[in-house]
Order: C-alpha cells, then sequence, then structure tokens
C-alpha cells in the first residue's frame, strides 16, 4: 500500500467524527499526490457538509474532475454543493454530463435531479422521474431515499393544489348556521 493510501484512507476512515484528524490525514495525503482525486474530493464535501462554502468546495471538485474526469465517486457530491448553492443551470449541465459516465450511479444522479427539479417547483416532473427511478433500482440500497422523497413530494403536491372556492349556495348555508 502507497503512503499516499494510508492517509487517504485514515482520512476516509475519521470523516465525519473526527474533523481535526481528517484534515491532518488529508494534508499528508495530498502532501504526497497533490492530484490524488479522493483527498481532493473529501476535502470538497468537508467544505460543504461542515463549513457550508460551497465556492471552495465547488473548486476542489472542478480540480478532482480535471484530474479525472470518469471520478465517477465524485459526482454526486459535487451536485450536492451545487445544489445547496443554488447554482441549478450548473447542476443540470453537471447532471446531464454525469448520466454519459461509465459507471456512474445512475439512480444518486437522477436523485439531485429530483432534488433539483424540487427546488425548482417543478414536482409534477420530478414525481415522473421518481417513477422512473423505481424502475431503474436493483438492490434496496436507494429503496428508503426513493420512498421518502415521493412521500415529500405528494405532500408537496397536495399543497399546490388550488383550493377549490365554495360555492354561492354552500356559502348561504354557512351564513344561515353562523346566524343560529
Amino acid at each position: 500500500m502507497k503512503t499516499v493510501d494510508k492517509y487517504l484512507f485514515q482520512a476516509l476512515d475519521n470523516y465525519p467524527y473526527s474533523l481535526e484528524e481528517t484534515i491532518e490525514s488529508l494534508d499528508y495525503a495530498l502532501s504526497y499526490n497533490d492530484k490524488n482525486v479522493m483527498a481532493l474530493c473529501l476535502y470538497g464535501r468537508v467544505q460543504t457538509e461542515q463549513l457550508a462554502d460551497y465556492e471552495e468546495a465547488k473548486r476542489y471538485f472542478q480540480e478532482a474532475l480535471t484530474i479525472n474526469i470518469n471520478a465517477v465517486a465524485v459526482y454526486p457530491y459535487y451536485l450536492e454543493a451545487l445544489l445547496l448553492n443554488d447554482d441549478y443551470e450548473e447542476a443540470s449541465k453537471l447532471i446531464d454530463f454525469a448520466l454519459t459516465v461509465k459507471g456512474i450511479d445512475k439512480v444518486a444522479v437522477f436523485l439531485k435531479k429530483v432534488t433539483l427539479l424540487e427546488k425548482q417547483k417543478a414536482i409534477k416532473k420530478a414525481l415522473k422521474l421518481v417513477k422512473e427511478i423505481k424502475l431503474m433500482l436493483t438492490a434496496y440500497d436507494n429503496a428508503y431515499e426513493v420512498e421518502e422523497t415521493e412521500k415529500r413530494l405528494k405532500a408537496k403536491k397536495e399543497l399546490l393544489k388550488p383550493k377549490k372556492k365554495a360555492t354561492s349556495k354552500k356559502k348561504a348555508d354557512t351564513k344561515k348556521k353562523k346566524k343560529k
């Protein structure tokens, strides 16, 4: 095992429970190889998930993908940073590209697309995509997340339904009841 791998595994093992040790291990890993895609990705995750510094996270993810555009593990985290930063157009383009990368977890990427549609209040499109995702599932890995996403979207769809106006007869009946 290379020294860089040792430090990368330590960082992965420590994250997110010991951030100080995670960063220390990442720094060592990058000092041995400043082009280590997984170390850059984990730095991006720290920036996104712990520090909410989405612009810095994007920089790490972009650097990782510049080194290896086929690094399938980077895309879901990069998409999350874009969505949290309200970079919807950039996220949409990255989703489209990510789906062309061989070996990508298509379910994970499509779930990010559902989140994008949800944030854009395209609930019907998001629900339609959830149905497509269900057909793609081959294991129970994402099944719970898909089910919960569908429940949330259906609840939002109900909220967005226009309320029916009471007919004039119902209004008159209501007024009579109030007078009594």
